[in-house]
């Protein structure tokens, strides 16, 4: 039995996180593994409750689980807490990342084909869609270094990164790189600063351990101006903290919305955090316009990474992709002709029936 720490969270979270258990659990039915689902509190209705938005009892739960499936966090309400270390996204994301050692963030952007009118970008761009992988460090940089402060009329944000730190993270991109296109874009500004040219040492010294993957170098920016240019000339790109995230929402956007980003934290071996890569989202929750596919292809990653169930994970992505292909969209896609509008939890519903 898989035990498996639920942490919803606030705004859509529940409901997002709902639809996806229903999904990844009847996945794992069809091949004979049973699922514990234990919920827990975290940001801001953690905080609400408990003054924390990572109480000890969630901490002791995750540690003793094999995986986390986690809905999203934060909203205006808690802008405006005193203390920014018990703001949710600073005060309980940050530290489960940290605590748990999940230093590679995966984010798979895949435009498919039947949502190319959703996406912002020509249609020749996108024509037949894209799949891009965004790898990024997620323990390291702007978000973690010291010192870090505002005083007065100065702040101060520290970027660290250590050669160990590049290192691990370019071992994840240059095999997912092997399983799939074989080509690497390395992401930095090695033009202006230090962290990014021991990044770029870092990864040319790592790179003739793998001569059967292609890899180039680009700048950040360019790298922001080349998704939206030539999305479909991306594989697998590798980049620190900040930049891999913003890059990746930009990725995300270009699939037609955040609702379709899942997201897999992984650390060393089998333990992974899997969440939607968009935020709480309060001004629609309880409205029924959520989209959930984000947070059920995130469970297709949570079986595939730590229950090594690759068939089950495939089998939710293709119902997905046959939803869409079908035409329903939740509020955010609904986008082109002959398209069914659908609530989050009718999409869910629609996922589970592709299954079969």
């Amino acid at each position: 039995m898989a035990k498996i720490a639920v942490l919803a969270g606030d705004g859509i979270g529940p409901e997002i996180i709902g639809e996806g258990i229903k999904v990844v659990t009847a996945a794992a039915k069809r091949h004979d593994i049973t699922l514990e689902f234990t919920e827990a509190l975290v940001g801001g209705v953690a905080y609400d409750a408990t003054g924390h938005p990572l109480p000890p009892e969630t901490l002791e739960l995750v540690q003793n689980s094999d995986a986390i499936y986690f809905g999203a966090v934060g909203g205006p309400k808690y802008d405006a807490i005193p203390d920014p270390n018990l703001r949710p996204e600073r005060g309980a994301l940050l530290p489960l990342r940290q605590k748990l050692g999940l230093y590679a963030n995966l984010r798979p952007c895949v435009l498919y084909p039947a949502l190319a009118s959703a996406c912002p970008l020509r249609h020749d761009l996108v024509d037949g869609g894209f799949d891009i992988l965004v790898v990024r460090e997620l323990t390291g940089g702007l978000y973690f270094g010291q010192p870090k402060s505002w005083v007065g009329d100065n702040a101060v944000d520290t970027c660290l990164y250590s050669k160990a730190e590049v290192e691990r993270i370019a071992h994840v991109a240059f095999k997912a790189a092997q399983g799939r296109g074989g080509r690497l874009v390395s992401v930095d500004k090695a033009n202006v600063m230090e962290t990014s040219r021991l990044w770029r040492d870092t990864v040319t010294k790592i790179a003739p351990e793998y001569p059967d993957v292609e890899l180039s170098y680009q700048l950040v920016d360019a790298t922001a101006m080349e998704l939206v240019r030539r999305p479909k000339s991306f594989d697998v790109i590798v980049t620190e903290n900040l930049f891999g995230d913003i890059l990746s929402d930009e990725a995300a956007q270009l699939t037609g919305s955040l609702g379709m980003l899942p997201s897999a934290s992984l650390g060393q071996g089998t333990f992974g955090l899997y969440e939607p890569s968009h935020g709480s989202a309060p001004d629609i929750a309880g409205t029924g316009k959520a989209n959930p596919l984000a947070t059920i292809l995130s469970g297709a990653l949570l079986l595939r990474y730590s229950l090594g169930a690759e068939e089950a994970a495939r089998e939710i992505e293709k119902a997905v992709e046959a939803v869409l292909n079908a035409g329903h969209r939740t509020a955010d896609i609904a986008e082109g002709p002959h398209v069914t509008p659908v609530s989050c939890i009718e999409m869910g519903n629609l996922v589970l029936e592709a299954l079969g």
